[in-house]
């Protein structure tokens, strides 16, 4: 049963079981649910981030028991990295424009974020590459996804610094 419950856990409910791109497939089903939690359903931005990190935590542990006794120590089923990876960004740009937005501007923003994210994740620039190649355990398969959220987050920063 724990076992069972783990294997949803990490794999986000059986997405990482697709047979093709199940990151990309995590990625895109974070950035709809997000969306519909902060603008439907109307949770608090700083609350879902609390939640993403206690989640990042257990996911510490959830993905050492997961690949404990596997070759592959990053296999593609895993995704709950994805799922963090992809909701840093989100939740920070929800937290940084609290308030009224339009719905066009909230969907551009959460598809470039979607974008970029895929972008850094796939390609893995320093330091995302570092913690996939140098940590083969629950910590680099999270850390790479951090980072690429990180990268998201930094691109945002510098694109409205630049049009402001």
């Amino acid at each position: 049963m724990i076992n069972k419950i783990n294997f949803l856990f990490v794999t986000l409910f059986g997405i990482g079981k697709l047979k093709k791109i199940p990151g990309s497939y995590a990625s895109l089903i974070t950035t709809i649910f997000l969306f519909l939690l902060f603008h439907i359903l109307n949770f608090s931005p700083s609350i879902v981030l609390i939640v993403i990190i206690i989640i990042f935590f257990i996911s510490l542990y959830s993905v050492n028991k997961f690949i404990k006794n596997l070759d592959n120590k990053d296999p593609k089923e895993i995704v709950i990295d994805e799922f963090i990876g992809q909701s840093i960004p989100i939740c920070l740009y929800e937290i940084a424009h609290e308030g009224t937005k339009e719905n066009s501007q909230v969907l551009t923003f959460y598809f470039i974020m979607f974008i970029l994210f895929r972008i850094f994740d796939i390609t893995k620039p320093y330091p995302v590459s570092y913690y996939d190649k140098n940590f083969k355990n629950s910590f680099g398969v999270i850390m790479d996804d951090v980072c690429a959220g990180l990268y998201v987050v930094a691109v945002l920063v510098l694109y409205m610094v630049i049009i402001s």
